[in-house]
């Protein structure tokens, strides 16, 4: 049965919240008995503060996880009712970033921004990650890393043809940028930690 697009949608967009709310850093830090990773620097349950609070292996498992639920959630949409990936992966990012079991206070939702991207299309997520590597690596802040990949996963999507996600992933970026609002506060002010900084 083929479902009319605002249904699709509406479903789409639920069950990436659903996939995109799952807080892995959250669970992850506290199955290692380090507890509340609210607790430890930032306060954020995304890979970077896990690294704080657990270090590498725990952050890494983090992070990859935090890129499948990203991933999931489209390839979920696309089986389900082979269309509604976009929804699917605005969903998973706002549950992320705003999970209802916690308040709607997650993470910033870079790592399912590279899961999403991944999803879209491979060359997307390609773009994505490269310049997600290349930034953090070069400057050491993972923030900076983390909005130029928001950056790059529309211009990605123009360069490559897909100007179909093109709305999406601009709104991505919007959300993004704004979740870093203290983190721009703190790079104009050269106080932002750097990778691996406990603060």
């Amino acid at each position: 049965m083929t479902l009319p697009l605002g249904t699709t949608a509406l479903l789409a967009l639920l069950l990436g919240y659903f996939f995109g709310s799952i807080p892995f850093g959250l669970l992850l830090v506290r199955a290692a008995g380090r507890g509340d990773v609210r607790d430890v620097g930032s306060g954020n349950i995304g890979a970077t503060n896990v690294l704080r609070a657990a270090g590498k292996g725990i952050a890494a498992a983090t992070l990859v996880l935090d890129a499948l639920k990203g991933w999931a959630a489209i390839a979920a949409a696309m089986l389900l009712w082979g269309a509604g990936e976009d929804w699917a992966a605005l969903g998973a990012f706002l549950g992320h970033c705003f999970p209802v079991w916690l308040g709607f206070k997650g993470g910033k939702g870079v790592a399912t921004l590279i899961g999403i991207a991944l999803g879209l299309h491979w060359t997307i997520g390609l773009a994505v990650i490269v310049t997600w590597l290349a930034v953090a690596k070069l400057s050491r802040i993972s923030s900076l890393g983390g909005m130029a990949a928001a950056v790059a996963a529309p211009l990605a999507a123009l360069a490559f043809g897909y100007t179909i996600y093109l709305p999406v992933l601009a709104a991505l970026l919007v959300i993004t940028l704004l979740r870093h609002r203290a983190n721009i506060a703190r790079l104009m002010d050269g106080t932002e930690p750097r990778i691996g900084s406990k603060g």
